[in-house]
């Protein structure tokens, strides 16, 4: 049982966590992988590199993330923290008052349901930040072209912008399904007015919404700008073949003129 006030804490750790070689720790439940830390205290894991800690202090904090870290891929030197106070009231239903989330008891598929907006949450957040600092990237391309009619000179780097987009797309859709509801629902009907709250309470579909227009957007530009740097290098390559041939002519003619004039 948590404590009536208490602070949840949601950290992103790495691009994945391999729940499936978790072993040496109390699971409560597999969907989502839900763990006891200590008495009183819960994290609960996602595959999409989230952990979302319930009342646990730093000290436990540290050893459950040293205990993680060889099942993180990609692991992050400093993980990313959101934190979100919580208080118990007994017979109050579930609402956010002044940045404070009001559940009416601790009971563990309640947290799971605020575990997965809170991981969601963390997510959109650092693709967020990953699109915008793409789209600063690519920016400056397109104005190029705009102003100076220039296109960029290297075709790796816009090759290395659509792969980005391509990559924040597969692990938003594929890893952390963004725009899913959790499977706790499917046991816990009844927490859907729960889940539903806090999804609108943080703005998941609408981040969403705006995040794969961003994404649309700075891969259309990317695929636009290597579509022209390639017909561009496919023009040249014919300039040089027609050189060429031109080339070849006048050898041609040359040689049947000197042979004629002898």
């Amino acid at each position: 049982m948590l404590p009536t006030s208490t602070t949840a804490r949601s950290l992103l750790v790495g691009q994945v966590i391999e729940l499936r070689r978790l072993t040496g720790l109390k699971i409560l439940s597999r969907e989502p992988t839900t763990i006891e830390v200590e008495s009183d205290s819960f994290a609960v894991l996602f595959r999409f590199g989230v952990v979302v800690l319930f009342n646990v202090g730093a000290d436990a904090e540290a050893n459950l993330l040293a205990r993680l870290r060889p099942l993180i891929q990609e692991p992050f030197d400093i993980p990313v923290v959101e934190p979100l106070d919580i208080e118990v009231r007994p017979e109050s239903p579930e609402h956010i008052e002044e940045g404070r989330l009001i559940l009416p008891a601790a009971e563990v598929s309640l947290l799971q349901v605020v575990a997965d907006i809170l991981a969601k949450s963390l997510v959109l957040d650092h693709y967020e930040h990953r699109a915008a600092g793409a789209f600063d990237r690519i920016e400056p391309l397109a104005e190029r072209m705009q102003i100076g009619g220039r296109l960029p000179r290297q075709a790796k780097r816009l090759l290395m912008h659509i792969g980005e987009i391509l990559q924040i797309q597969h692990r938003m859709v594929a890893r952390a399904q963004v725009g899913e509801k959790p499977d706790v629902l499917w046991d816990h009907p009844e927490l859907e007015r729960l889940w539903q709250r806090m999804e609108n309470e943080y703005e998941l579909s609408e981040r969403q919404i705006a995040l794969e227009r961003k994404l649309d957007l700075i891969s259309g530009t990317a695929e636009t700008l290597l579509g022209l740097l390639q017909d561009r290098r496919t023009l040249r390559v014919e300039w040089y073949i027609v050189i060429l041939i031109v080339v070849e002519i006048v050898l041609t003619l040359y040689e049947l003129f000197f042979r004629h004039s002898q």
